[in-house]
């Protein structure tokens, strides 16, 4: 008699698991809330958001979801503001329920400007005429972020407050220097003449707490110097070798010749001794 005291609703909705190890994970504004564990065939997950003190929203994406993650890129349109969210256990798409409450676990606080991570730049490089100067032309990351149908970059968002940390080095040498710079055409300059030069770059935003403040790290490029020595560009092994072969080369092709002649002298030299002396 006492099980009747309760709807088989109310009993169905605390039998959902909450949703476990939520975590945030972004870059360049593309932001992935994720959780666990994967739901089974009786219930689903629902995802609230909200700026901090606003209303929460759904992402329509998001509601009565059979997957442990939701995109809220396009959601979190605030980027300088701070965000949390609600997985709730829900029922599973198509039923219904007459219950308004269901288990739901609470996300940590998520702030875009903040806590997105900076991915890696890409940038082409100039050797100017007096071999000295290199340019770097970086391409600022493009970002999830969209206003008016135009896509922002990383530069559109922070603005002056982006910097660029340049990693160098001459090509031959593990010796790294570093350099700080506001634009995104980066001259360096005073560097050795002759010398090739290797280069990475990556994002800077000082205004962040420590953890925060680099983006990832490029992909190294490296000039090239045309009237570098051979010696510099290859090692004196590598130049032995090359030389070496060269006469093992000529070495071959002469003593194939040698005895091309030889076997020709010998057969005409036989010719000769076969044929009957004319006679005055």
């Amino acid at each position: 008699c006492g099980q009747e005291r309760f709807p088989v609703a109310v009993r169905a909705v605390y039998s959902y698991p909450r949703a476990q190890n939520v975590t945030w994970s972004s870059t360049n504004f593309k932001t992935i809330l994720s959780w666990e564990p994967k739901p089974s065939a009786d219930y689903s997950y629902t995802v609230e958001f909200s700026v901090a003190g606003g209303d929460r929203q759904r992402n329509h994406h998001c509601i009565r979801s059979n997957t442990t993650m939701c995109d809220l890129s396009v959601s979190l349109t605030e980027v300088k503001s701070c965000y949390s969210a609600d997985i709730l256990s829900e029922p599973p798409l198509g039923t219904t329920s007459d219950d308004t409450e269901f288990p739901h676990t609470t996300s940590p606080r998520f702030c875009p400007y903040q806590d997105t991570e900076i991915g890696k730049p890409t940038f082409n490089l100039t050797v100017h005429e007096d071999k000295k100067t290199i340019t770097l032309h970086v391409t600022d990351p493009l970002t999830a972020v969209f206003k008016d149908d135009h896509q922002l970059s990383i530069r559109d968002i922070f603005s002056d407050e982006l910097q660029y940390k340049v990693l160098y080095r001459k090509q031959k040498s593990t010796g790294t220097k570093m350099q700080m710079f506001s634009s995104s055409v980066i001259k360096m300059t005073n560097l050795d003449k002759g010398e090739s030069y290797c280069f990475s770059v990556q994002a800077h935003i000082p205004s962040r707490r420590s953890e925060k403040q680099f983006g990832q790290l490029s992909a190294t490029k490296c000039s090239h110097n045309d009237e570098e020595p051979i010696l510099k560009v290859y090692s004196p092994a590598v130049i032995a070798g090359g030389i070496l072969f060269i006469l093992l080369v000529i070495g071959l092709i002469i003593t194939i010749t040698v005895i091309y002649c030889s076997q020709k002298r010998k057969a005409l030299k036989s010719g000769a001794e076969g044929c009957p002396l004319r006679d005055v």
